[in-house]
């Protein structure tokens, strides 16, 4: 089979399409024929290499994963023995969690992996793309921020794939949504409900003489220390990036203060949790509550340039790479 594959880190350069063995389901295993597949800062990220905490996860002198890739969809193809949950043909999506491996004609992933039926109506890279940002948007917003109907929020970020999420699920949930992001992409984030757009070219959303009850960095651009000005009493500022600092003041402002930082690991949540929201997803997506932001579609010879696109920190929602089987 086909995949995109990775020796070493460094540019988008380092990547390959090579062909190396499609693997077999084992007992209690299911195979996944992809159709698409997203790109996300992630991959990115890790395909980089520059960030001493994502070695400590992908490999110190080099990645020990070579196929990259977590959010899917695709078609079941093959069942190992015992499987009841899945049968051949089923249409399906998710995420691979710390396997990887997306970035491939086919994948092996456990019964009870984060994968589940993918919602009627949406095309295979529209459902990979609502596998990634809603995956990490919708438990940021429900379980950390706790956001209820009436309350303001503010996303930054809010074109990117996470961020388009939180704006939809935001909106859903009943909450007032202003969205931080270039002016050419208001128009589409008042489609996807927010009420107001501010253009972080020509205004400072920490400068605002106004306070929100949530503000969420989905593009971790910003900082606890700027952001808290304009946190309402008790407010909360949620952030997607991981580092030290975010980590220390997560235990201090929950222990002091009225107003808290706060990061979730979403991608280290189990599997059950992950197949029970993207069981939402799926209900949401079927009534139109949620859609798909996809910036472009890569085949999967062009996944260098998903990557450069990726690493410019200005797409449109998502990057996605789509397989020969798609069609």
């Amino acid at each position: 089979m086909k995949a995109v594959t990775y020796a070493a880190y460094g540019t988008p350069d380092v990547l390959a399409v090579s062909e190396i063995p499609t693997p077999e389901p084992g007992p209690g295993e299911v195979r996944v024929r992809v159709h698409a597949a997203t790109v996300s800062s992630a991959d990115v990220t890790f395909r980089r290499g520059k960030d001493l905490m994502a070695r400590m996860f992908t490999g110190l002198r080099k990645p020990k994963r070579p196929v990259l890739g977590t959010e899917l969809s695709g078609v079941v193809d093959a069942v190992g023995e015992g499987v009841t949950r899945f049968r051949v043909g089923d249409r399906v999506y998710g995420a691979t969690g710390d396997a990887f491996g997306a970035h491939a004609e086919y994948v092996v992933l456990p019964e009870d992996a984060a994968i589940a039926p993918a919602p009627e109506g949406v095309d295979a890279a529209g459902a990979a793309a609502l596998a990634e940002g809603t995956l990490t948007a919708l438990p940021f917003l429900r379980d950390v921020a706790e956001l209820a109907p009436g309350q303001r929020i503010l996303v930054n970020g809010a074109a990117g794939s996470v961020g388009a999420a939180a704006v939809q699920l935001a909106r859903h949930m009943g909450a007032e949504v202003t969205a931080v992001a270039s002016a050419r992409n208001a128009e589409l984030l008042r489609s996807l409900g927010a009420t107001r757009v501010i253009d972080y070219g020509t205004t400072d959303f920490t400068a605002l003489d106004e306070r929100f009850d949530v503000v969420f960095d989905a593009v971790g651009k910003s900082s606890f220390g700027r952001a808290k000005r304009v946190l309402a009493k008790g407010g909360k500022y949620l952030t997607t990036v991981l580092s030290p600092g975010i980590l220390m003041l997560s235990a201090w402002t929950r222990l002091f203060g009225r107003k808290r930082a706060r990061i979730s690991l979403t991608g280290l949540r189990k599997p059950a949790q992950k197949v029970a929201d993207l069981a939402l997803v799926k209900e949401l997506a079927e009534a139109g509550a949620l859609v798909p932001v996809i910036e472009r579609r890569f085949p999967l010879d062009e996944a260098a340039d998903a990557h450069r696109l990726v690493e410019t920190g200005h797409k449109r929602g998502h990057a996605v790479l789509t397989m020969a089987a798609a069609a």
